[in-house]
């Protein structure tokens, strides 16, 4: 029997905090018309000092599974898509699922940068066809303000904060994420990168007083390279499905540059009509922005159940993708998700288990010699 993956549940999560162009330009020498003429965005969302890349991944979790009505404990698989994570290591996706309290789900983090959310979802897709999952949870999770060089105009009027996450449950009824592609050329790596803090140039007084952990781009390449590469894996994904452009009712980009997205839309011939873009309220989210303009789309009524949409992103790395899905919705609701009871319970659970570490460790520790 074939299974296919259906995307039950969406959840969204951005800062409180604004930041707009009036306030960027009185930090760096730059405007609001400048910006809005060059990247269309007018405002994005930064985190604050309690907010972080886990915690906003698991509020748009706890949301998506209340949308799915899917109790945590039944998660076999979590991917947190990011590249601003908590830790080099552990994963943010095991926070995440320590705070979810999802004790049967395995976790692990996803660089692909932009495109992370494409390749998660593809990822989880492939394992639910493959029979090995039954229910997964895909994040695409950024604090990018905590890597951005605020001096630099260039970068700092991009980038904001934020988080989106799908739940992806089997289902022998066909629909669900249908097709997708992902691509990439490692030769254009140095056009988007961040230098800094790894095992290439690890954390120096040097490379800290240099700038090297912030966002370096080389905007006028990216721009060329973007525009070509997602009309091309639109197309490819649209008949990989074995449908076509015509097909199509809603396409949902990267929201990474206005002008990107319309040079790409121009080449497919898709009215803008088509195309979601909320990137000038939120900037370039990163691998976040693909679920959060999904979430929007869903409030506004432009995604509904049946529609076929087109998600396609575009990275560092360089990577790009696409992926096709019938949009399904929630399957009938077995129980109500109550996501303040969720909480209580990850927590307590937590507890629990580092309470019961400790005491191993105790019981344990007298017979054996330290590492």
């Amino acid at each position: 029997m074939s299974l296919y993956a259906h995307i039950t549940g969406w959840g969204m999560a951005v800062p409180e905090q604004i930041l707009t162009n009036e306030d960027l330009a009185r930090q760096v020498d730059t405007s609001d018309e400048w910006i809005q003429s060059r990247t269309g965005i007018r405002e994005r969302r930064i985190a604050n000092g309690d907010e972080t890349t886990a915690t906003l991944a698991v509020e748009a979790s706890l949301r998506a599974l209340q949308v799915a009505n899917l109790d945590p404990m039944d998660l076999d698989l979590i991917i947190v898509s990011t590249s601003s994570p908590e830790y080099i290591f552990p994963a943010t996706a095991c926070l995440v699922q320590d705070r979810l309290g999802a004790g049967k789900a395995g976790a692990f983090d996803l660089l692909a940068a932009c495109t992370g959310f494409i390749y998660a979802l593809n990822i989880g897709t492939q394992a639910i066809r493959s029979g090995a999952v039954k229910n997964a949870l895909i994040i695409g999770a950024e604090t990018l303000s905590r890597l951005v060089d605020w001096k630099d105009r260039n970068t700092c009027i991009l980038f904001g904060d934020g988080a989106g996450a799908f739940v992806l449950q089997a289902s022998p009824e066909r629909g669900g994420v249908i097709s997708a592609v992902m691509r990439s050329d490692g030769s254009g790596g140095d056009l988007l990168i961040l230098p800094g803090g790894c095992s290439r140039m690890p954390a120096t007084y040097e490379t800290v007083a240099s700038g090297k952990h912030y966002i370096q781009m080389n905007g006028r390449e990216v721009f060329r390279f973007a525009t070509r590469v997602m009309a091309q894996a639109t197309e490819e994904a649209v008949r990989k499905a074995e449908l076509t452009i015509k097909d199509i009712q809603l396409v949902i980009p990267h929201q990474a540059n206005q002008r990107i997205i319309e040079a790409a839309l121009r080449s497919l011939d898709i009215p803008m009509e088509q195309c979601m873009i909320n990137l000038d309220r939120y900037g370039n989210t990163s691998t976040a922005s693909i679920p959060i303009a999904t979430c929007e789309a869903i409030q506004q009524g432009r995604l509904k159940a049946g529609d076929t949409v087109v998600f396609v992103g575009f990275g560092a790395g360089l990577t790009w993708g696409a992926a096709v899905a019938v949009w399904s919705g929630p399957q009938a609701a077995v129980r109500r998700m109550l996501p303040l009871r969720l909480r209580m319970y990850a927590r307590l659970r937590s507890w629990i288990r580092r309470f019961l570490r400790r005491i191993d460790a105790m019981i344990w520790g007298r017979h054996n010699p330290p590492i």
